[in-house]
């Protein structure tokens, strides 16, 4: 008898062993089940939402390259340098940072340089007091240059070539349901991104700016006269070279 209470408690204990053995492994199975429910759910299918384009303070920088024995800039480093002071009137949020090379045989060019581009950002319209010269000691493997630099507001989106799931056939629901890949529109966002002029006219519109009255003037009182308000453009087609469209 005592044998055969031995075994009966030995097999209603493996029973039980079985039993939580196959309950934890449903709710294993229900929990991956729930996991792969919600990845799915919060995949967005909207790319600007995958996407989105942010905004964030970068540093817009021009680098002019100094020679050993030669002073001054070039016809080309002085465009460079106008544009930049144009562009720092434009959309600056910092003042004027000018890294100049110090310390090797560049010393008097660089110099000679640099004032130089305090003349043309003088003469630009850039305040003194918005810039800020420092020197720094080149490597010996590297070209001297003179870093021109400042903060401004930047757009990004990306990056972009991330997949992160196949493209192939695949049991998943996303494939079946034809849900757009995950880099669908990366490229566009982020060529809109480098390509907008204002960052900020991504997040909100710019300010209305008064009419030009001389003209609008002139339009209400040919409306007031009752006469045509638009204007004659005269000559401005004398470069044709051909009539086609008339």
């Amino acid at each position: 008898m005592k044998a055969i209470h031995r075994a009966m408690v030995a097999r209603g204990k493996n029973t039980a062993l079985r039993l939580l053995m196959a309950g934890g492994m449903a709710m294993t199975l229900a929990g991956c089940f729930q996991s792969s429910e919600v990845a799915q759910n919060e995949y967005p299918t909207d790319y600007r939402q995958r996407h989105p384009i942010v905004l964030k303070e970068g540093v817009e920088t021009v680098e002019v390259l100094v020679g050993r024995s030669r002073g001054g800039l070039t016809a080309r480093q002085r465009a460079d340098v106008t544009s930049f002071a144009n562009r720092w009137r434009a959309e600056a949020g910092s003042g004027i940072i000018i890294d100049v090379p110090k310390g090797g045989p560049t010393d008097r060019a660089a110099g000679d340089s640099a004032r130089e581009i305090r003349s043309l950002f003088t003469a630009v319209g850039v305040p003194p007091n918005a810039i800020y010269v420092r020197h720094y000691h080149p490597s010996r493997a590297s070209l001297a240059s003179i870093k021109l630099n400042y903060s401004r507001l930047m757009a990004e989106a990306g990056p972009c070539g991330q997949w992160p799931g196949g493209l192939g056939p695949s049991l998943k629901s996303g494939y079946v349901e034809n849900q757009p890949y995950w880099n669908l529109g990366c490229a566009t966002q982020r060529n809109l991104a480098s390509m907008v002029e204002n960052p900020t006219d991504l997040v909100q519109p710019r300010g209305d700016e008064p009419p030009y009255a001389p003209r609008r003037s002139i339009a209400i009182d040919h409306y007031r006269k009752g006469e045509n308000p638009s204007g004659a453009y005269v000559g401005y087609d004398l470069g044709k070279i051909s009539d086609v469209g008339k």
